[in-house]
């Protein structure tokens, strides 16, 4: 009864009754929200923010984070604008962008796990570094001229219906991740590391070349993402992107992972995902100005942070009264 209990309470069973309550108040007070075609404008609005959460999760679990995924996105972007340019096919320039993107991480996971230095500086730094080379790339200008048989499988829809061809790269991935994450031994050591890296480290885990790869695939999802941002709008511009990295932090911490690290699970994360980008796609259909978007994203970081520890603070007073209740009989 008490772990019944314990599930009910705990962070992933909040987050997931909250997103499935504001999806009900939406369809219900705002108009077209629940329409077939709002679906698919949603689905294309989480595909970039779900899919930089999934590996983003892991580095947070690991006790570090990446700020730098929406500028490799835009410098991902800036050079399939450059590469289509000088006559390359799109076949050839898809996988070319993932090895570019992942080339960032390559970067970025040298600097913190070969020399040691702190995630968050450095993120910080190749953010801006990759949205600069992205504007060197491209300029100011954009490209707009990809074919239509990749920019309409983007925005396209399975069989002209109402699920999204995207919806399927969707739940391809997130399967991957989430049997990686919490089915397999290397998905367990994430929380080893992110729980006590020193411990990890003596019990046998590369701790270095565990956040290495998982920087490696954050900055090839996010090429990938890229790719997938400039065929939905047919645009490929160094700006692409801008701001996304407050949207998925947002995410992946209103999903219960523990910005300190070793603690959060994948199907929490997704809910979050859900419920941030419901609530973005709500407001807008209430015309509200992307300002007040932004007050959203910025609250429900805060929020975030605040609630989880609070609701992990009322459970452990709970459990510390019942026990003093039971030693006193």
């Amino acid at each position: 009864m008490s772990e019944a209990r314990k599930r009910l309470t705990s962070w992933d069973s909040i987050i997931l009754v909250l997103t499935v309550l504001v999806l009900i108040i939406a369809s219900l007070s705002v108009d077209n929200f629940g329409t077939s075609r709002n679906f698919t404008f949603m689905v294309l609005d989480l595909l970039p923010i779900i899919l930089i959460a999934l590996p983003m999760t892991m580095i947070i679990v690991t006790g570090e984070i990446d700020l730098s995924v929406a500028s490799t996105l835009g410098l991902t972007s800036s050079m399939m604008g450059w590469l289509w340019n000088q006559g390359l096919s799109i076949e050839t320039i898809i996988p070319l962008c993932v090895v570019i993107g992942a080339i960032c991480g390559v970067v970025n996971g040298f600097l913190i796990t070969g020399l040691g230095l702190p995630s968050l500086a450095v993120t910080i730094g190749t953010l801006a570094l990759y949205r600069g080379l992205a504007f060197v790339v491209l300029g100011d200008g954009a490209v707009a001229d990809f074919p239509w048989n990749y920019t309409g499988w983007v925005t396209g829809t399975i069989g002209g219906g109402a699920v999204p061809n995207v919806l399927i790269l969707i739940v391809v991935l997130a399967l991957l991740f989430g049997i990686v994450q919490h089915a397999t031994p290397f998905g367990r050591s994430l929380y080893a590391i992110g729980a006590n890296a020193q411990a990890a480290h003596f019990s046998g885990i590369r701790v270095a070349r565990t956040k290495f790869w998982l920087y490696v695939v954050s900055g090839a999802v996010a090429g990938l993402v890229g790719v997938l941002w400039t065929l939905r709008y047919s645009s490929a511009r160094a700006d692409n992107g801008s701001g996304l990295e407050l949207a998925v932090v947002a995410a992946v911490l209103l999903g219960g992972v523990s910005i300190f690290g070793g603690k959060g699970s994948l199907p929490g994360v997704l809910a979050g995902v859900v419920l941030l980008t419901a609530l973005q796609n709500a407001l807008r259909l209430e015309d509200v100005s992307g300002q007040a978007l932004n007050i959203v994203t910025g609250s429900l970081l805060v929020l975030s942070v605040l609630l989880p520890n609070i609701t992990t603070a009322v459970r452990g007073n709970y459990q510390r009264r019942r026990l003093r209740q039971a030693a006193s009989r």
